[in-house]
């Protein structure tokens, strides 16, 4: 069987498909063994899904994951909530925290670059139960926040047609998204691409759009810093009478706000499993994507803050379209008041780009949830090109959960998954951070030096052991406001997330019986013949415009 090695066919051996439990704790690779002809996508390889995206589609697509809605709208309430000062430190803290999951996430899917990538880690490296835990979590909040994009599309397009119904908006784009994702992943890669770079263009002509602003060209003169001066820099927020404090909470708030607006750039990860050479390419998305993530966010926070005074009434509005993203609130001060319809046309491509990569991730996810003995085998079936069509249509139903909003109670009952899913990503970093602590174990438990790896992440194991601590700290925080003052129903939808992420890992844990891994067993190997058998090497560029066209990929 193609991509196996020796040592994975005599862990496949011993078991016996008809006898091998939906969720195999005895096993020693944790999922039966079929012929890959027959089952799809054979345990810790993909084989079946085909490596087809190339630097450029996995570079984008790490930047299209994360650049969405938590920027273009939700750094208006970020600047609301801690003034200019406040939210630029929070959003640039919270750069490093992603930087220190980025380059230890790097670290192991350019070693053994398989689909469903960090699930499998964890439960490789880990614990089985800590990576269906967090698979079916993670899972989980790709799904539902399907439909939550697909509800946005029909309120961004309700800008322009206020009087047409949501559910046609919601019904077409679910089949186009749906569509879209069972042609060959190159197709999804190719959208994605065109999608990010229409978001990079928009945040770049932003930029230059803040500097001319700024420099005295819009209708309020030149502006400098005064925002930072009146009303401030730092914006005071549910406490009274304790300035500093107040200050501090407002920093706080925007900090795990900031986390939530960077989660995506994980996505990487998951399609390591379906590029080309990644060895190569990976590291190179991981690097270069980093910087130029930090450098879009860091850069549009300060110039939004800069534009716009934090005490503006339009950063508080609950919309979802032009009328509440601080783009169109900046222009809208320098006197350009063209510039909410091409907002609107672009947040709708966003939103888009946003569902495409729900329904990819998921499906991947699943794939490797179900390679590891912890989702139906099924899952793994796939097209002739590629595409696990089994996973992508389990994913895709959970978008129609958005015709729930067609209704009063039913969007209650939406609102409350909506919920459940906030905090999956700070809970899939700290299982990334694990992780790699404990691939790092395994490694030196079985004598592979880390110098032999095709891509060191930086300043380990502390790095790993800082995302790993502060993401923690957040997830156990993120309720806070809660407590100022007491409300119960606040506390139970901060922390349900967490609550059943506790429910998963400790109910399969005691049903499934399993232990937490050896790392002189940990399985550092399934896979990995595949990749080192179709390395390919690359011309470096030549001249300027050669070197230009490598760092985009």
């Amino acid at each position: 069987m193609e991509g196996i090695d020796g040592n994975e066919k005599r862990l496949s051996s011993i078991h016996n498909p008809k006898e091998t439990p939906f969720f195999d704790a005895t096993s020693l690779n944790g999922s039966p063994h079929h012929d890959v002809e027959k089952s799809g996508v054979e345990h810790g390889t993909t084989v079946q899904l085909q490596r087809r995206l190339q630097s450029r589609h996995l570079q984008m697509i790490a930047i299209g994951g994360t650049i969405g809605t938590g920027l273009f709208i939700g750094s208006g309430g970020a600047l609301a909530t801690a003034g200019p000062a406040g939210a630029l430190i929070a959003y640039a803290f919270v750069g490093t925290l992603v930087y220190s999951v980025m380059v230890a996430l790097g670290e192991m899917a350019t070693f053994i670059p398989v689909s469903g990538a960090f699930t499998v880690y964890a439960a490789r490296f880990v614990d089985k139960s800590l990576g269906f835990a967090m698979g079916w979590i993670y899972w989980f909040s790709w799904a539902i926040t399907f439909a939550l994009e697909l509800s946005a599309c029909g309120l961004i397009i309700q800008y322009w047609s206020p009087g047409l119904n949501i559910g046609i908006f919601i019904g077409t784009f679910w089949v186009l998204i749906t569509g879209l994702n069972f042609l060959p992943v190159s197709f999804y890669g190719e959208v994605e691409f065109w999608f990010a770079s229409i978001k990079v263009l928009t945040v770049v002509g932003f930029l230059i759009f803040g500097i001319c602003i700024n420099a005295g060209a819009g209708s309020q003169g030149y502006i400098g810093f005064k925002y930072w001066n009146n009303p401030g820099a730092f914006a005071e927020y549910l406490v009274e009478g304790n300035a500093p404090l107040a200050k501090f909470v407002g920093f706080w708030a925007v900090m795990i706000q900031a986390g939530f607006s960077y989660q995506g750039t994980e996505l990487v990860g998951i399609a390591a499993g379906e590029t080309a050479n990644p060895r190569k390419n990976v590291p190179r998305a991981i690097k270069q994507t980093f910087y130029r993530i930090l450098i879009f966010f860091v850069l549009t926070i300060l110039f939004i803050g800069i534009l716009i005074p934090y005490d503006n009434e339009n950063l508080l509005s609950d919309t979802t379209d032009a009328a509440s993203s601080p783009f169109t609130i900046a222009a809208q001060l320098a006197g350009v008041n063209t510039l909410p319809d091409i907002i609107n046309a672009i947040l709708l491509t966003v939103v888009l780009s946003a569902a495409n990569s729900n329904v990819y991730s998921g499906s991947r996810i699943l794939v490797g949830l179900a390679n590891e003995g912890s989702a139906p085998a099924f899952l793994r079936r796939t097209t002739a090109s590629g595409v696990p069509w089994c996973a992508v249509i389990f994913t895709s139903i959970f978008g129609l959960l958005a015709f729930l909003n067609e209704s009063s109670s039913g969007g209650e009952v939406f609102n409350w998954l909506v919920n459940i899913t906030g905090v999956a990503g700070f809970i899939s970093w700290t299982c990334i951070g694990i992780s790699h602590i404990c691939f790092m174990r395994a490694l030196r438990a079985q004598g592979i030096p880390r110098n032999e790896l095709p891509y060191q992440a930086l300043w380990q194991p502390f790095f790993s052991w800082y995302g790993i601590v502060f993401n923690i700290i957040i997830i156990l925080t993120q309720g806070f406001t809660s407590f100022m003052p007491w409300d119960v129903a606040s506390f139970f939808t901060a922390y349900v997330r967490l609550l059943l992420f506790v429910v998963l890992y400790v109910g399969h844990k005691i049903i499934c019986k399993t232990k937490f891994v050896d790392p002189a067993k940990a399985d550092l190997w399934s896979g990995r013949k595949e990749v080192e058998e179709m390395e390919i090497e690359e011309a470096a560029p030549k001249g300027l415009v050669g070197r230009v066209l490598h760092w985009l990929g």
